[in-house]
C-alpha cells in the first residue's frame, strides 16, 4: 500500500475519533512528499532521519515529528501494511523548550506602538488590525488560533463577550472583556466591513486585504516584524526571542499579580482562570505563571502578612 494512501487512512481514523489533527495532517503529508511515491513497507531509515533532522541545527521540532511518525507506524503495523518501524531506536540529545517569556507592560506598549511599522499600501488595514490582533491576545488570553479562527457574530459587544467555538479541547467557552477592548473590538469591526466579506456577517474577524482568513504563517511573520520595530531581543540565555504566543502567558500572569495587588484569594480564583485560559485543569494553568520577580515580590509580601498575623496571635 501507498505511504500517502496509509497516511490518508491514518488521518480519517484520527478525526473519527473526534482529533482535528490538522497540523499532524501537515506533517504527515510533508512526510510522503519528501519520502516519494514509494510503498508504506520501502520508506528508507536514512531517509526518515533525513526528515527529522530538517534543515539547520537540530530543534525541538524533532520529537514533535517523530511522535508524530511513531503513531502513523504503529497504526500501519497493526494492519499490516508494513512489518517494520524505521524509525531511529536513538534519540538525540535535543535542546530545551523554549522558557516562556512575560512581557512588561512597557514592552506591551512598545509593541502597540510601533503597529504602524506594518503598514502596507495593498493591504490598507494590516498595521490597525494587528493593533487589535495584540490587544485582543493581551487582554483575553486567547490562543493565536482560537483567535484567527473568530468570525463576527462570535463578538457580542452588548455582553461583552467572546465566544471561542471548536476550541484545542472541542469545546465552546465564554470568555468576557472589558469596556476598553469592547471598544477597540468595535472599531476593528466597522474597519473590518470595508474588506470583502466571502460569508457575509459570518466573515472572519481578522482577515487579509482579499477578506480571507489570515494565515497562521502571515501573521508569526509580521510579528517578528513587529518584535524588530519594539526593539524587543533575545532574553539572556535564551536561544530564541519572544514570541506572539507568549502574549498568553504574559495575560495569565498579570491577571495573577493583579489579583495579589488587589489583595484576593489567589489560590481560590486559579481555578476561574484555568476556565478562562480553557485549560483543561489547574495544573496547565499552574506552568504558566512563571515566578517573575514581581509576582515572587508580591507572593512573599503576602506570605510576610500571614506570618505577621501568626506572630500577633502567639
Amino acid at each position: 500500500m501507498k505511504l500517502i494512501d496509509v497516511v490518508t487512512a491514518y488521518v480519517v481514523m484520527q478525526r473519527s475519533l473526534g482529533m482535528r489533527f490538522t497540523a499532524a495532517d501537515r506533517l504527515l503529508r510533508q512526510f510522503a512528499r519528501e519520502m516519494g511515491n514509494v510503498g508504506m513497507a520501502d520508506v528508507r531509515p536514512e531517509a526518515v532521519v533525513t526528515f527529522l533532522q530538517g534543515a539547520g541545527a537540530l530543534t525541538a521540532t524533532w520529537r514533535l515529528k517523530y511522535n508524530v511518525l511513531s503513531g502513523l507506524y504503529r497504526f500501519a503495523i497493526s494492519r499490516g501494511y508494513c512489518e517494520a518501524c524505521p524509525l531511529p531506536t536513538n534519540v538525540p540529545k535535543l535542546p530545551p523548550s523554549q522558557t516562556p517569556y512575560v512581557y512588561s507592560t512597557g514592552e506591551i506598549r512598545r509593541l502597540i506602538d510601533a503597529t504602524p511599522s506594518l503598514y502596507n499600501y495593498r493591504s490598507r488595514q494590516q498595521a490597525s488590525m494587528f493593533r487589535t490582533l495584540i490587544l485582543l491576545l493581551y487582554g483575553s488570553g486567547l490562543r493565536i488560533g482560537e483567535v484567527l479562527r473568530l468570525t463576527m457574530p462570535d463578538v457580542d459587544l452588548i455582553d461583552r463577550i467572546i465566544i471561542v467555538r471548536d476550541t484545542k479541547f472541542f469545546k465552546t467557552r465564554l470568555v468576557p472583556i472589558g469596556p476598553q477592548l469592547s471598544a477597540e473590538l468595535a472599531a476593528h469591526m466597522d474597519r473590518r466591513r470595508h474588506l470583502p466579506m466571502p460569508a457575509g456577517e459570518s466573515s472572519r474577524l481578522f482577515t487579509s486585504y482579499t477578506g480571507q482568513g489570515w494565515p497562521y504563517s502571515q501573521v508569526i511573520t509580521l510579528f517578528q516584524r513587529l518584535r524588530l520595530a519594539a526593539h524587543i531581543e533575545c532574553p539572556e540565555g535564551e536561544l530564541h526571542p519572544p514570541r506572539l504566543h507568549d502574549l498568553r502567558h504574559t495575560a495569565a500572569v498579570h491577571r495573577v499579580l493583579a489579583w495579589y495587588r488587589d489583595g484576593k484569594d489567589v489560590q481560590r480564583l486559579l481555578p476561574q482562570l484555568a476556565t478562562y485560559l480553557g485549560h483543561v485543569d489547574i495544573k496547565s494553568t499552574q506552568r504558566y505563571l512563571r515566578m517573575t520577580p514581581e509576582l515572587l515580590e508580591e507572593a512573599s509580601r503576602r506570605f510576610a502578612r500571614y506570618a505577621q498575623c501568626g506572630d500577633d496571635h502567639e
